[in-house]
């Protein structure tokens, strides 16, 4: 029986601000994958159009761990945290996109093999594996990537329009030294992840 292939990324592990986001993507057969790559490798253009390719074609899950979770857990568990978060997503859509691609009748957890970017596993019930920069070896996880970086991009111009002084849309909430700097003149802004040094 021909496994079900599902990718798994993060985004946001750096940042001194925000979520951390992830996704997870199962590609069909016949998908331009000539669009994918790294995501840090794409435009932001090119990224946002590769998103919505994804998201049209492709059966996808995100999850979403906000910066107290950080805080409260450290990053590394709640990338892992999101990272399962958002195969459960994904794992909720499958049956119905399974059904349209004709790729499988039941759903068992050994029929699904994820791969993960990095050197830790999420815990999501199916057989998985990990790889340092998988990211730029796999399609499904190119795919994820894509998802979870567009996402906290979004997450975080938003949150620029909360608190224009910091400068989000720019830096995403990335130590740069504007973003530091802000925050040691006039301190964390309601979002900082104050576990982190800054």
């Amino acid at each position: 029986m021909k496994k079900i292939i599902c990718g798994l990324d993060e985004a946001g592990r750096g940042p001194l601000a925000g979520p951390v986001t992830a996704g997870c993507v199962v590609l069909p057969e016949q998908f331009p994958f000539e669009i994918l790559n790294d995501s840090k490798k794409l435009s932001p253009k090119k990224r946002e159009y590769a998103e919505r390719v994804i998201k049209e074609c492709a059966c996808w899950g995100l999850g979403v761990v906000d910066e107290k979770t950080i805080d409260k857990i450290n990053i590394l568990q709640a990338s892992l945290l999101a990272m399962k978060l958002a195969y459960e997503a994904m794992m909720k859509k499958l049956p119905a996109w399974c059904t349209e691609q004709g790729c499988a009748s039941t759903f068992a957890a050994e029929e699904i093999s994820a791969i993960a970017d990095g050197t830790f596993c999420p815990d999501v019930g199916c057989e998985c594996r990990c790889e340092i920069k998988a990211d730029g070896t796999y399609h499904e996880v190119m795919a994820a990537s894509i998802i979870a970086k567009v996402e906290r991009d979004r997450i975080m111009v938003a949150y620029d329009k909360l608190y224009p002084q910091y400068g989000y849309a720019q830096h995403k909430g990335y130590p740069t030294a504007a973003h530091v700097k802000v925050c040691r003149e006039i301190g964390p802004s309601p979002i900082q992840r104050l576990t982190f040094k800054f």
